[in-house]
């Protein structure tokens, strides 16, 4: 900052070490959750395959 600005200052009891990169603020793209049938099909395939593979 001084070679551009040379009456810049700081205050040193406000400074802080370290920053946040919020990710998730920048990138996020919400997606709708599934329908309840569609999730609900999924949980019986799985315990479908589940109980085949224990030989129920």
């Amino acid at each position: 900052m001084l070679p551009f600005v040379p009456d810049a200052w700081i205050d040193h009891t406000k400074t802080k070490v370290g920053y946040e990169i919020p990710f998730t603020r920048h990138s996020y793209v919400y997606k709708p959750p599934q329908p309840l049938e569609v999730i609900d099909a999924e949980l019986k395939a799985v315990q479908a395959k589940i109980h085949a593979l224990m030989d129920w």
